[in-house]
């Protein structure tokens, strides 16, 4: 199987670089396709057609210095109700290492801008991050564990669940090539970071035969052409566009500006250890608002 050996340019939130690393540019002809992707036909980084999925949403970071990160998010099922999945980049970094100051959520947002998303979004009371996640390592090391939860406010006595719905998060090792739809609000040209995005096709899961130790375990989607402030957006199979949700296989993570992107799975054990660990975060008092 032909390799890629070099150092590819990232797909990351607007402040945060990433890398791609010896994805592999050939899928096994043999392996069989799980997933349906919900019947959405073959997509390689297009507008949604509907604008917007209530599920999916805009996650903004406030990074301190008057910087500010971009990233994408998804809703996801849970007793509390008040979990959206992500990108561990785009809760802390190599190069922003430290929480984010404030942080906010914005489902279904509809291009409203950055400056809505403080002023109206579901402020962000916690992030979770895998113990894997130690920006203080080598970026090839921690890769591998490039996905996190944050915990978001209620509003006037309502979950975010409640109140635009959910996806279930799929815990269990991918198959070797999976009907994926990537979703996002990618920022960098030709997109303006407002307007939903997705692509769909068939994503190959990276091997060690088949790709660098650092994206092992990765899915692997191609042709692909979202870009930066797409990361974290969620990698959904059987999506349902009238209910708006459907099963996280993962979240996009890094990608190599030239069409290949890479999402992140949820590992069984570690995954739901997390999901716990962000659905029981307490939430600060006054965050009912």
């Amino acid at each position: 199987m032909e390799q890629t050996r070099t150092l590819i340019a990232a797909l990351a939130s607007g402040v945060t670089a990433l890398v791609l690393v010896g994805a592999a540019t050939t899928a096994p002809a043999s392996a069989p396709v799980a997933g349906t992707g919900g019947g959405i036909p073959d997509a390689q980084g297009e507008p949604w057609a509907g604008r917007t999925v209530r599920t999916v949403g805009k996650l903004v970071t406030d990074l301190g210095g008057g910087r500010m990160g971009i990233c994408s998010g998804a809703i996801v099922d849970s007793p509390s109700g008040s979990v959206v999945a992500t990108a561990a980049h785009c809760v802390r970094s190599p190069q922003y290492p430290g929480t984010p100051v404030r942080g906010w959520f914005s489902p279904a947002h509809d291009g409203s801008g950055t400056a809505a998303v403080v002023r109206t979004g579901w402020r962000v009371t916690s992030y979770h991050t895998p113990p894997g996640w130690d920006v203080a390592r080598g970026l090839e090391q921690i890769l591998p564990h490039d996905y996190a939860f944050v915990t978001v406010e209620r509003k006037n006595g309502r979950t975010l669940a409640e109140s635009y719905g959910a996806n279930r998060v799929d815990f269990a090792a991918p198959a070797a090539a999976l009907r994926v739809a990537p979703f996002g609000y990618p920022s960098s040209p030709p997109f303006d970071g407002e307007s939903l995005s997705y692509c769909a096709g068939t994503a190959e899961l990276l091997t060690r035969d088949s790709a660098h130790e650092a994206n092992v375990g990765g899915l692997l989607l191609e042709p692909c052409r979202l870009t930066r402030g797409a990361s974290g957006g969620p990698w959904l199979r059987d999506f349902d566009p009238v209910a708006g949700s459907g099963t996280v296989a993962g979240v996009t993570s890094v990608g190599s500006g030239d069409g290949r992107v890479l999402g992140r799975p949820f590992p069984p054990r570690q995954g739901r250890a997390l999901l716990t660990r962000a659905d029981t975060a307490r939430t600060p008092a006054g965050a009912d608002v």
